[in-house]
């Protein structure tokens, strides 16, 4: 790297070789290529060939979110907080690069890494079931594997946040684990509590404004309404199974999703450029 000025592509290449040598990466790509294994072959077994939403679907989306926002979570917010932690960016720092360059950079190729362990994972699955004879729908396959995409991408535009304000690894792996938990686990009792403490006129508009700030259910949401299933929220989300069915639809969730990304990148770089600063 002596000699030339780094930028996003540099790092980006750079985070995917670091990437694949991470024992983690081949320990998430084993751990996540039994586990879709195990959700195809249910999914074929439970006559997913249906096609639409079923409960059964449901259930597979509900187990992808108990695994890939964690493991999203830890990849990158570690792999950031390493570089303050090893000094490796007080290294990097006397070179001509910024700090957006940097964090991006490292999202793209964390993004690269990530997509490539659930890619491999669904793909080798995918092979496993079809030579079984247990192939699943195409329809509900491509949901399924555009959602995991989706949660990849905002949930680790969130882990580089967190490694950003992270001290140290600890400190990272505490935060990441208390993200997971409050977007997946304890969302439903805390909407619960919360909204049972507000006027009802108030219950819904509050509801659709909380949803747009966990990127888990903004997604399952929008996953679940694009294959017919919207019926199941019931009426507490008729604007968005109206809005998510209009032909505009799809853009706007993309809209939306690429403008949560840019605030959780902006946030980060502005915290690190910060911390660049001071140092």
């Amino acid at each position: 790297m002596s000699g030339r000025k780094l930028d996003i592509r540099t790092v980006t290449l750079h985070e995917i070789k670091m990437g694949f040598r991470n024992p983690w990466a081949f320990t998430f790509l084993s751990l996540f290529a039994l586990f879709s294994l195990s959700l195809v072959l249910i999914q074929s077994r439970a006559a997913f060939g249906i096609q639409g939403y079923s409960h059964m679907m449901g259930t597979l989306m509900n187990l992808i979110l108990y695994l890939l926002p964690l493991m999203t979570l830890l990849l990158g917010s570690v792999s950031v907080t390493s570089e303050k932690e090893e000094g490796r960016w007080q290294l990097l720092a006397a070179y001509p690069i910024s700090s957006a360059s940097f964090l991006i950079g490292k999202y793209f190729g964390l993004a690269a890494v990530l997509l490539s362990i659930v890619g491999v994972g669904y793909g080798l699955s995918g092979m496993i079931a079809a030579m079984a004879g247990q192939a699943a729908s195409m329809q509900a396959s491509v949901a399924i594997f555009v959602f995991s995409l989706g949660i990849i991408l905002l949930y680790l535009g969130i882990s580089l946040l967190i490694g950003t304000m992270a001290k140290n690894r600890w400190q990272a792996l505490t935060l990441s684990v208390a993200v997971w938990f409050m977007t997946i686990l304890a969302w439903p009792a805390l909407l619960i509590a919360g909204l049972g403490l507000l006027p009802y006129k108030w219950i819904q508009p509050v509801l659709e404004f909380l949803t747009f700030l966990n990127p888990a259910e903004f997604l399952r949401i929008f996953t679940v309404i694009s294959v017919g299933g919207g019926s199941v929220f019931g009426p507490a989300y008729y604007q968005w199974v109206k809005w998510a069915q209009q032909p505009f639809g799809s853009g706007l969730f993309v809209l939306i999703s690429l403008l949560w990304l840019a605030v959780t990148l902006v946030i980060s770089i502005l915290i690190w450029e910060r911390g660049r600063t001071r140092d």
